[in-house]
């Protein structure tokens, strides 16, 4: 049976084909969705956003001319791109803004209280997030293709099943919050800022299991297209946290401590929200049945693909702050330093645009995949990648425009509006690999590359892009300029050789594999999903 007459029958019949065990590939999962006995009665779809068929049978219209077949699907396309990507960039941008509000809140108590409040956001905090995003984002890939395969059970056991491995993640990173004075001493920091970061780390302890919580829901809801209220619901929590920030620090006098216990509170209430939404809402009755045993079944399994996930996510975080530590080596390095930091901050909020398009990328990909849409999927990589790098390319624009006033927002040191003026053009292109780099990222996680993309994030990064910046800022004196330099040659390997792996891309076989994956997690009542 060819690729194409293979998934004939999967796409929205809404019936699983059971899978001969010896199919399944090594170290993937096992067991198929439905055993051969089952009857496959027609699958009620959930009152959400299921999965249309309409943008496949566009492109498969062999009636209507090429320029029309892509003019409807493009119209198509970019408003389930940006139904999903606007709500989500709201999303991450509120919560940076969240974390950040409460930096600028510390910061008017004094010096010390800022800095030990960026050591605590901007280091121990982005560590920790990093991780729990990064593990979280093994739910986008399964359930993205078990909602388009209309596996919709299938979401709530992986949601729950996700939550346990964080949660069991959380406990590990707890102690590095814990022990963080030791630490930061070891790295050099004075005993006096030690001490009021490692208070301030303390009260982010219950924030570690918020995360736990908060990334394998927001991915399934993303997963079905559900992305309005978390927008709403970080949007009031913003205004909650600001009050409620300022109320504890210059009316109770709570300090560091409470700063941080305000943050932690804060994504809890976050947390508590969206898991009332999916419990009380209709578009989540046929994907939340509730809690299962079956979640704590097949552990292992799902441990591999979320620790790939996160080892990929990471070494793209960890990337930035290796260079800023290799800056404080220069011979200038107050200079360097502000100019990067001023660079990678301005950086950072393009790239919560790109991550909005990442998870809507990772969300199309995995639910056309899963449905049985090779073309859709295709196309939808397509859309996706230009309209990202469209908004990258306006934003490189008004940065290169505003280059000689716009670092002034941040300081008002001439030398260092100077030397981030200098850092410009390199910050410009790296904005423009912002705009492929973390749709490519997503479409990734929507095909469950994981693992691939991580070694190629080893390779561009730390065998190219950390040697070169060294080389350029030491050998040759570039300073600064050579360490972002060395930025851009990894980001720029890295894109090449992700464009090049999802041009090459057999779609018809990627249909198969998301198909091979779903059916490998058997759903049959009182029978465990995985064989340990």
């Amino acid at each position: 049976m060819s690729s194409r007459e293979s998934i004939l029958p999967y796409s929205r019949q809404g019936s699983a084909l059971a899978m001969d065990s010896s199919s399944a590939q090594e170290g993937e999962l096992t067991h198929p969705i439905l055993s051969n006995h089952r009857s496959s009665p027609a699958v009620q779809l959930p009152p959400g956003d299921a999965v249309s068929s309409e943008l496949e049978e566009i492109l498969s219209d062999t009636s209507l001319s090429f320029f029309r077949r892509q003019q409807k699907a493009v119209a198509i396309e970019l408003y389930s791109l940006f139904r999903l990507a606007g709500p989500a960039i709201i999303v991450y941008l509120l919560n940076n803004v969240t974390s950040m509000s409460t930096q600028i809140f510390c910061g008017h108590l004094g010096n010390l209280q800022l800095a030990a409040a960026s050591l605590g956001n901007n280091g121990v905090q982005l560590f920790a997030y990093g991780v729990m995003l990064g593990m979280g984002s093994a739910v986008e890939t399964l359930c993205g293709q078990a909602y388009g395969a209309q596996q919709f059970e299938m979401l709530g056991i992986y949601l729950q099943r996700s939550t346990i491995l964080l949660m069991a993640t959380a406990i590990p990173l707890m102690f590095l919050y814990i022990f963080s004075k030791p630490l930061l001493l070891l790295i050099g920091q004075s005993k006096e800022i030690a001490a009021a970061a490692s208070l301030f780390i303390y009260g982010l302890i219950p924030q570690i299991f918020a995360y736990a919580a908060n990334f394998p829901i927001q991915k399934f809801l993303q997963a079905q297209s559900i992305v309005n209220p978390s927008a709403y619901i970080a949007a009031a929590m913003l205004v909650v946290h600001v009050i409620f920030s300022y109320v504890a620090l210059y009316i109770w006098g709570w300090g560091l401590l409470g700063a941080s216990l305000v943050l932690s509170f804060s994504w809890w209430a976050i947390v508590v929200a969206q898991f009332v939404y999916i419990v009380k809402s209709d578009r989540t009755k046929e994907t939340w049945t509730g809690f299962s045993v079956q979640a704590f079944s097949g552990l292992w399994a799902f441990l591999k693909l979320s620790t790939a996930s996160a080892v990929m996510l990471c070494l793209e975080t960890w990337y930035f702050q290796i260079l800023i530590l290799i800056a404080g080596l220069l011979p200038n390095p107050e200079i360097a330093l502000d100019s990067l930091a001023v660079c990678g901050t301005i950086l950072g909020w393009v790239l919560m645009i790109s991550i909005g398009f990442n998870a809507a990328a990772s969300v199309r990909v995995s639910n056309e995949l899963g449905a049985g849409h090779p073309k859709s999927a295709a196309f939808a990589v397509v859309v996706v990648t230009l309209s990202s790098f469209v908004v990258a390319l306006i934003c490189a624009i008004i940065l290169l425009a505003t280059r000689h006033v716009i670092s002034y927002a941040f300081t008002e040191g001439e030398a260092v509006a100077n030397a981030v003026s200098e850092l410009t053009p390199l910050l410009a292109v790296s904005i423009l690999l912002n705009g492929i780099q973390p749709v490519l990222s997503g479409v990734a996680v929507g095909c469950g590359w994981q693992a691939f993309v991580a070694y190629v994030n080893v390779g561009c990064y730390y065998v190219v892009g950390v040697p070169l910046g060294v080389l350029l800022a030491f050998k040759f004196n570039f300073g600064a300029k050579g360490i972002w330099s060395g930025l851009v040659g990894g980001m720029t390997m890295q894109t090449t050789i992700l464009l090049w792996v999802t041009f090459r891309t057999d779609w018809y076989k990627e249909v198969d594999q998301a198909r091979n994956r779903v059916n490998q997690w058997q759903h049959v009542k009182g029978e465990p999903l995985l064989n340990n």
